[in-house]
């Protein structure tokens, strides 16, 4: 199986438009014709980790931490991400990261914590904007079936849990084909109207483009009359964080300790306990400070999250608690849901956990 193969199954379900600026998801190094032998799938690459894919014979790594985020302007062995790059080179390994368009899914880092913590009735906390697009087409009665058919099937109406949406309107539609023009109704020079559907759908960025194509190849005409425009609207299943509930209220005390057992924490940080029980949880894998605001307003018992500053404990303010859980901790099931995922989607392939825990962070 070629590395592509791997890299459009994940980028399909993960685009990488839905990371976040500054990140570096994607094939790190490799070539995409890379014949894959087995692939080793750990949170982060360290050197250890690319020993352990030499010697269980895996020349692709994924792993959800980039080891490149900035330009590299030498390899001189200075730096352990130097010395990582230069021994997968050598030993032909292939690197590929999946970070924050992870963290920005329904189905991602924040929806395995979820799972963990037993919550249901999951959200995303702080859904994305900018990434829906309003779909205006308009299309003679008796082609809409083909049509529409056409257009759904790659992504058109697809919104939340609903698929094939679509708002329909009857009209009238007048054209008069210049000499040049090759119509499918009507003749040259001669003014013709035709009833017809105006059609609307919405569509995800990352889609837009088969969408189109598809439309092109399904429609009669040789002009398509059509409509592109953006929108504001809040992608509900893209995003940062997750919100969920817990099927009866828990001592909060309680489910901390359930907390620090399930991710095997050194320790929890969290600021003062305010209530004797708790129901709503708030969650984000990594560094997810910026989300406190949200959490709050989303009237969250517990935000659990990780690599929160000393000041920004004070920001609970006595209306939600915090627990720090450490970022390793939070994200240490990221591995374990692109494994299921890969296994389930290349059964007869060779995907193997890393046996080794990369968390640099120590505890006495």
């Amino acid at each position: 199986m070629q590395l592509q193969e791997i890299s459009r199954y994940l980028e399909a379900k993960y685009p990488l438009h839905l990371q976040e600026s500054y990140d570096n998801s994607g094939l790190i190094y490799g070539n995409p014709e890379l014949e894959v032998k087995g692939v080793l799938i750990a949170l982060d690459v360290t050197e250890a980790i690319v020993e352990e894919a030499i010697a269980s014979n895996c020349n692709l790594i994924i792993a959800h931490h980039p080891i490149v985020f900035k330009g590299i302007k030498r390899f001189n062995g200075q730096s352990f991400v130097e010395r990582v790059l230069e021994r997968c080179i050598q030993n032909s390994i292939a690197l590929y990261a999946i970070h924050t368009n992870l963290d920005n899914h329904i189905e991602g880092v924040n929806w395995k914590i979820a799972a963990k913590l037993g919550l249901k009735e999951c959200r995303i906390l702080r859904p994305m904007n900018q990434l829906l697009y309003k779909l205006e087409v308009y299309v003679p009665k008796e082609n809409f079936e083909v049509l529409n058919q056409a257009m759904t099937e790659v992504g058109a109406g697809q919104i939340g849990n609903y698929k094939d949406c679509y708002f329909r309107t009857s009209g009238t539609g007048a054209f008069t084909p210049t000499a040049n023009a090759q119509p499918h109704i009507g003749k040259l020079e001669v003014s013709q109207e035709v009833q017809e559907y105006k059609l609307e759908y919405v569509v995800e960025r990352h889609q837009l483009p088969k969408v189109l194509s598809a439309m092109q190849n399904a429609h009669p005409y040789e002009e398509v009359a059509y409509h592109v425009l953006p929108t504001q609207n809040m992608h509900q299943n893209r995003g940062a964080g997750m919100l969920g509930t817990l099927a009866e209220p828990v001592e909060t005390k309680l489910f901390l300790a359930q907390v620090k057992e399930i991710f095997g924490c050194g320790c929890i940080k969290h600021t003062a306990i305010l209530q004797e029980t708790i129901q709503t949880v708030a969650l984000c894998g990594g560094a997810g400070s910026f989300l406190l605001p949200d959490a709050i307003s989303a009237k969250a018992d517990l935000y659990i999250s990780s690599d929160f500053k000393y000041h920004e404990f004070f920001d609970a303010d006595q209306r939600i608690v915090i627990a720090d859980i450490g970022h390793y901790e939070s994200e240490q099931f990221t591995s374990e849901l692109l494994a299921e995922q890969l296994t389930e989607n290349f059964p007869n392939f060779a995907v193997r956990l890393t046996k080794l825990n990369t968390n640099p962070v120590n505890y006495l």
